[in-house]
């Protein structure tokens, strides 16, 4: 963001110097120490948002460089870098060690160079085509390093037919058993239909990015932008043009702690026993004092049963008094020590119980974020009528919006540790995850009271809050987030 400096300076005249100007717009503080967000942030992450110019631009950049390096043709240095991440250094080092070795590793040339002792033929002569079997002239056929050739119409048809079906940059050699790939300067010479043409060109485009390790298609709907990191991790990355919010690494919903392999071992499993776990997914339960039905109509876990007043957990319908402020241990799994000697039975229904207990907790959260979007409505609607009934400013009751933020934040959070904990082997440093967990998770409880009663909380306390639960957020992102 750019500052206009003719409207945020005063404008001093010639005659009086008297140093101002000089003293107080020097390049650096060197009183204020500079903050490194990596250290204070667990979840920063640098990355530029790109549209489709930008991205040819810098994808031509390196096979402009390396065409240049190697004296080689643009089309293939484009096929070198495909196979090689875009890896312009490895890709030079690896040419100049063995150019030979390299073109075959990267299907440009066969293993067993063609046979050319017996190509005699000239131009004013027909063959027959190995496909159609029509006796064609033979300037009318083509053929790639591997040798075999093909008439011009053959190979057309070929290319149409894998375009349709998504390939591009993966095209082959007709011949059988044969993995030379045809260079996209041999396609678009045969290709006559433009619509074709600009379909290669769409599908090979999207095949660089991908094998870029730097960009990232966006997985908004419709959106074209690339999101490029020179540190290519595990981060929540956000398009500046849809808002869509992803992880780099995978290109899946955000997950932290939880890695990408993990995550997507728990959504794998989560599809293969959703049917048993659907009977936990219900929206009541029963009172454990007066055994009435009640429903669940906020994010909270801290239930308050209307009819006999008692106060018990949503997730283990325990006392709520009895949930120690310092363990909140709900969130625990407690492992049977003696499971390796019981039967297979036995171990299998721990294993489902197990199971349960974290996609419970898992489910729940997710549940209760989208009761927290009904909240967030509720508050809006609120500060209206107070702004309304002039009872303040929209920037008077804004901390409220903060607090339910934050409560969002810090949930999702929180539903992405049960992934974790579920596949952590037991230990001293699953201890000590379970114990950031249940900490986060009474905190975020506590908010969570707060905000649905914000009517009647004091300020200071729900901003202290806010502080405390985030802290809390931090603290277990810093210890266990893998990267």
């Amino acid at each position: 963001m750019s500052v206009d400096k003719n409207s945020s300076e005063m404008d001093f005249s010639d005659d009086d110097d008297c140093g101002y100007e000089d003293y107080y717009n020097t390049g650096e503080d060197c009183d204020v120490e500079q903050i490194d967000p990596y250290k204070t942030d667990p979840e920063y992450f640098a990355f530029d948002c790109l549209n489709v110019e930008q991205v040819e631009r810098l994808l031509n950049e390196s096979v402009e460089m390396l065409s240049n390096n190697l004296q080689i043709t643009p089309s293939l240095a484009k096929m070198l870098l495909h196979s090689h991440e875009w890896g312009c250094l490895t890709v030079t080092a690896e040419y100049r060690r063995d150019a030979e070795r390299l073109l075959v590793t990267s299907c440009v040339k066969p293993p067993v160079p063609p046979d050319t002792s017996k190509s005699s033929t000239s131009a004013g002569m027909k063959i027959s085509c190995p496909v159609c079997v029509s006796s064609i002239f033979f300037d009318k056929f083509s053929s790639l390093c591997c040798g075999h050739s093909f008439c011009n119409m053959c190979w057309a048809i070929h290319f149409e037919v894998q375009i349709k079906t998504g390939i591009s940059t993966g095209i082959s050699c007709m011949a059988k058993d044969c993995e030379v790939l045809a260079p996209e300067d041999f396609v678009l010479t045969l290709l006559t239909k433009p619509q074709l043409r600009d379909k290669y060109q769409q599908f090979a485009f999207r095949d660089y990015v991908k094998s870029h390790p730097q960009l990232r298609f966006c997985p908004g709907p419709n959106c074209q932008i690339v999101l490029r990191s020179k540190e290519p991790k595990a981060k929540r990355a956000i398009c500046s043009y849809c808002k869509t919010s992803f992880c780099f690494r995978c290109g899946g919903d955000y997950h932290a702690p939880t890695d990408c392999n993990t995550i997507r071992k728990w959504l794998n499993k989560c599809v293969d026993d959703s049917e048993t776990a659907n009977y936990i997914s219900a929206h009541t339960k029963d009172c454990p004092r007066c055994h009435i039905c009640i429903e669940k109509n906020g994010g909270c876990n801290h239930m308050h049963c209307y009819n006999c007043k008692h106060e018990f957990c949503w997730m283990c319908l325990g006392d709520w008094k009895c949930h120690d402020p310092e363990y909140y241990a709900c969130s625990r799994y407690k492992e049977n020590p003696n499971i390796a000697n019981e039967s297979a039975h036995t171990q299998a229904r721990e294993a489902l119980k197990k199971y349960l207990h974290y996609y419970e907790r898992w489910e729940n959260h997710c549940k209760s974020l989208q009761l927290e979007e009904q909240t967030v409505t509720k508050i809006k609607s609120r500060i209206n009528m107070k702004v309304m009934n002039s009872s303040g400013t929209w920037i008077d009751w804004q901390y409220l919006i903060d607090a339910a933020a934050l409560l969002a934040k810090c949930r999702y959070t929180l539903q992405y540790t049960y992934p974790y904990a579920y596949f952590m082997e037991p230990g001293p440093r699953k201890e000590l995850f379970e114990y950031q967990q249940a900490q986060l998770e009474a905190e975020i409880e506590n908010l969570s009271w707060e905000i649905e009663r914000a009517e009647s909380t004091d300020r200071g306390d729900l901003e202290n809050q806010i502080d405390i639960t985030e802290k809390r957020r931090t603290t277990l992102l810093k210890d266990f987030l893998e990267i």
